[in-house]
């Protein structure tokens, strides 16, 4: 018989009993009630001796999964398991009126019982059962026992599986819910305000990315889905609100990779009178932060951070000198010699870029802030005051993967319009990436930015780190699939 096979009786078996259940009157009950969890039974209990356990003589009421089983004849012992953990059931036909009910129970099947708590011969705190509820069938088998859910894309496909029988997966969904609680009560008590900005925008802008394109039929109108939240948050300052922050989704319609997929988690916040360099210091000490309180044992970020212009990091991983650095010629045939693809035509700065991109990023382990960027790539930052090719933007660094950017904010509205026409201009020469002009969002600016800088964190990469997981895939609770 192949496994189809097997699987399919199996299920058609648990058909049987669930009719069986219908007709005695059990049929999908909700008015079991649980008062005790499985760890905080255990955390409370576990140190007393069998004898004085017994003397306090302790009434709990658990309910949870069956995930293991062990029939005895007319006593039996069963594992159940709950949000907190497992906890030991131990079952007596004498002490039952429904034990057949138990009997004919299957791994999964979802149960409430009431009893006392005990201690077995082995030292085993358990549950004395004195009521049994048969609650939900489960219709279908959970994976082997032994070797649990080890198929990848089924463990991403069935994520319900993947959390039921990997304690390690949730840990990390655990750990990724704390983080991002952690970053919010850091923010919040530093005085910021956290914001709700749109998801569907008129025109895509705050980021350079291809955005998913939909319509909205009432107001017959295109839309996009955001591809990054900044423009808002930015309009959110200028109203007023000088420290503002979001943890919310982006959308950007581009390949799927271990460090990549098209709706990601991301952190933004926003700081008036302060600049880029003043938000090197307040996100390094916000991550060291943050690490303390997952209990994954990291120490990524405990030293003091790594920081170096994008010159420095490029000269120091390569045969270049600041000379070659501002010859287009030299990086051009440097370039073709290292197979770095380009179009001629590249501003000297996308040159630098691409070369950084190419030979450097993947050497930064330890967290490093790069520093410096060229004005070609970063439409939205201010220029440094003495050299306008050149803008006050960083990017954080770790493993050799990007975690963070951020930049003072370009206030001058003259010089945004300036650089969204050149956007628009690339865009219409086929650079789908490129921005939109927003007249919008320069007419916000007209009624006056405070100086103010900006960060954006990728959540999922920052659990990633913290949790020691290589894709993406492993830290988003429904990633995006291929259909079968």
């Amino acid at each position: 018989m192949s496994d189809q096979q097997d699987e399919n009786h199996l299920i058609e078996e648990r058909r049987k009993k669930l009719e069986s259940l219908k007709k005695n009157g059990i049929n999908y009950p909700n008015s079991f009630r649980r008062s005790d969890l499985a760890k905080v039974l255990l955390n409370e209990y576990s140190q007393f001796e069998k004898e004085e356990l017994a003397k306090k003589d302790v009434p709990v009421s658990v309910a949870g999964r069956i995930m293991l089983k062990r029939e005895m004849g007319k006593a039996s012992f069963s594992t159940i398991q709950d949000m907190t953990g497992r906890i030991q059931l131990y079952l007596r036909e004498d002490a039952l009126e429904n034990y057949e009910i138990f009997k004919s129970s299957d791994l999964g099947d979802i149960v409430g019982v009431k009893g006392t708590l005990f201690k077995t011969n082995t030292g085993e705190l358990s549950v004395k059962v004195s009521e049994f509820n048969m609650l939900t069938k489960s219709l279908r088998p959970l994976p082997e026992k032994h070797l649990g859910l080890s198929d990848v894309e089924t463990k991403y496909r069935k994520r319900y599986l993947d959390l039921l029988t990997n304690i390690e997966t949730q840990e990390v969904f655990e750990t990724r819910s704390r983080v991002i609680n952690e970053i919010r009560q850091f923010l919040i008590n530093d005085g910021f305000i956290e914001a709700e900005t749109p998801m569907m925008h008129p025109i895509p802008g705050g980021a350079t990315a291809k955005p998913f394109v939909t319509h909205h039929n009432a107001l017959d109108m295109e839309l996009f889905l955001r591809i990054a939240p900044e423009l808002y948050l930015k309009r959110l300052v200028i109203g007023g609100m000088e420290k503002v922050f979001e943890i919310n989704r982006n959308f950007r319609n581009e390949g799927l990779s271990t460090k990549h997929n098209p709706e990601f988690t991301m952190l933004e916040f926003y700081t008036a009178y302060v600049d880029y360099k003043f938000q090197m210091d307040f996100l390094e000490n916000m991550l060291r932060n943050v690490e303390k309180i997952t209990n994954t044992g990291t120490s990524i970020f405990s030293d003091k951070f790594d920081r170096l212009t994008m010159d420095e990091a490029i000269m120091s991983h390569n045969s270049i000198n600041s000379k070659d650095l501002n010859d287009k010629n030299t990086l051009l045939n440097f370039c073709k010699n290292n197979s770095i693809e380009l179009d001629n035509a590249d501003e000297i700065g996308i040159i630098k870029n691409l070369i950084f991109e190419s030979t450097v990023e993947d050497k930064l382990i330890k967290p490093t802030y790069i520093y410096n960027y060229p004005v070609e790539i970063s439409p939205l930052a201010r220029s440094l005051d003495k050299d306008h090719s050149i803008v006050e933007r960083f990017e954080l660094f770790v493993n050799g993967k990007e975690l963070g950017n951020s930049f003072s904010e370009l206030n001058d509205p003259e010089e945004q319009a300036n650089r969204f026409e050149l956007q628009a201009r690339e865009k219409d020469a086929g650079d789908e990436e490129a921005m939109q002009f927003d007249k919008d969002y320069i007419e916000a600016l007209e009624y006056g930015l405070a100086p103010c800088a900006g960060v954006g964190i990728g959540i999922d990469r920052l659990i990633m780190l913290l949790t020691g997981k290589e894709s993406i895939r492993d830290v988003v609770l429904f990633p995006q699939l291929k259909n079968k």
